[in-house]
């Protein structure tokens, strides 16, 4: 872990000590705090990102893991949008902000913890911080859903910790180091291979867990449907991808080293991936309760990005790693524009809603946005990291699955379009009639995650050179 990227980690956790004592009287203090240190820190990783000098260099100049970069930047803006939009969404229901916002910034330490590890046993630690932390936001509002959707994830979760430490002990064994460096030039030289594989595969099976991934999907709807709004979006759009699929794809980076033992692991990752993809897609057409229906959707968009982990080729990664991205951008609009309606017209039931493009035209376009790049339609960005998967499968002969990953992309572009129709563009229902839009404070997160949709697929070939640069040829190759 890097001093630069240290930093990331270390400033939101001093803020969230902070917070308590200054916001003692003043409630508003947390919510300042909060946001002033989350977009500071976003700016921050934005120009280390997008400076003249390491655009002209086409990324090469940059000494750090591009991976863990671009997490970081993925963590400081989706964090930055929960917590802006709680500030306003929190008002009068009574939620304590000196506890609130210090666990967000608990979380977003121990989101850049996670990233920024060297080695599995730091990582793992982070992830039990985060899971602690995010069982306790999701009990922010202590209504019967959120503490039964709290419950859930800790139960479900748990066993999923089991597996991890007793890998993270044969990894010890069987290798004697955790550091991702060692492991791969222990990996290289043959040595223990059988071992590793086995370490790598309890890893992988705790992780796939704390992914939500199918069959171990079953926490996902009910902890997202429980939780506060805010912590619903902050859970789908970035909480679960950092916990479980950031992991996945970097153990799925040290399965292709191995010369034998590990393709079957590999494959396994890829039916699971696909499974999901068709179990998510499929579940999420017969739900009517919003939230719900995104939670499914996760599922299944989660699928896509396990499928190109599990394929391991350097075209692959790009896409998974692109595609968890542009996933972090697009479910927090849509959950975001979920909490927004429900505060609207009371209800997330999508059978009680109708015609809410009217009071709600903001709201009703950037989902269509966030809907459309979920959908991988062109130009936006979710078409771009889709299209590379499937391109990836294809090359690899892998045939069938990309075509079922196609074909599941316009399944998924079917139950969206009729949740559009449902929502915004049906018949005007009691509820439109009585609603309005929410206020600026609240449209603000989305439409900014909305440009950022927008603008990551108009200009794609600076991210596909930053993917390719500081990830494939670095990382994979």
């Amino acid at each position: 872990m890097t001093i630069s990227l240290l930093q990331y980690m270390l400033i939101p956790l001093f803020s969230a000590l902070l917070i308590p004592f200054v916001a003692r009287r003043r409630g508003k203090l947390a919510e300042i705090f909060a946001n002033v240190t989350l977009l500071a820190g976003l700016i921050n990783i934005g120009w280390t990102l997008l400076s003249p000098a390491v655009l002209a260099s086409g990324f090469s100049v940059l000494a750090e893991d591009g991976f863990s970069l671009l997490m970081v930047l993925t963590i400081y803006l989706v964090g930055l949008c929960v917590s802006f939009f709680s500030a306003s969404y929190g008002q009068g229901r009574g939620v304590n902000t000196a506890y609130f916002y210090p666990l967000l910034l608990v979380s977003v330490a121990a989101m850049c913890g996670v990233v920024t590890s060297t080695d599995f046993f730091t990582l793992y630690i982070f992830v039990e911080v985060l899971a602690v932390a995010s069982f306790a936001l999701i009990t922010s509002d202590d209504g019967r859903e959120g503490v039964e959707g709290a419950i859930k994830y800790y139960l479900l979760t748990f066993p999923a910790s089991a597996a991890i430490m007793l890998g993270l002990a044969v990894m010890l064994l069987s290798a004697g180091t955790f550091s991702f460096d060692s492991i791969r030039i222990i990996v290289y030289s043959g040595a223990s291979a059988p071992a590793l594989v086995f370490s790598l595969s309890l890893l992988l099976l705790g992780f796939l867990v704390k992914s939500g991934v199918v069959p171990f999907h079953v926490w996902t709807p009910d902890a997202y449907q429980g939780a506060y709004a805010p912590v619903s979006a902050f859970l789908a759009g970035i909480v679960t991808k950092i916990s479980g699929v950031y992991a996945v794809v970097r153990i799925a980076m040290f399965l292709r080293l191995f010369e034998t033992g590990a393709f079957r692991l590999s494959e396994v990752l890829m039916f699971l991936g696909m499974v999901s993809i068709a179990v998510g897609a499929i579940a999420a057409m017969k739900q009517d309760d919003l939230k719900r229906m995104l939670a499914f959707s996760s599922v299944s968009q989660i699928g896509y990005i396990v499928l190109a982990a599990g394929l391991a080729t350097p075209l692959a990664f790009i896409g998974a790693v692109f595609h968890l991205f542009n996933h972090a951008t697009f479910k927090t609009v849509l959950f975001l524009n979920s909490a927004s309606l429900e505060k609207a017209a009371g209800t997330r039931d999508m059978t009680r809603l109708g015609g809410m493009e009217h009071p709600m035209p903001w709201t009703s376009w950037t989902s269509v946005i966030a809907m459309l790049s979920t959908a991988g339609i062109p130009p936006l960005s979710g078409f771009w990291s889709k299209l590379i998967i499937i391109i990836a499968l294809w090359d690899a002969g892998a045939v069938t699955y990309a075509v079922l990953a196609l074909l599941f992309s316009a399944l998924t572009l079917a139950y969206f379009l009729i949740m559009q129709r449902r929502i915004f563009f049906g018949k005007k229902s009691p509820a439109a009639e009585t609603a309005s839009e929410v206020s600026p404070a609240l449209l603000a997160p989305a439409v900014l995650m909305s440009a950022v949709i927008v603008a990551a697929g108009l200009l794609f070939p600076y991210f596909f050179s930053y993917l390719a640069e500081t990830i494939a040829s670095r990382m994979v190759l």
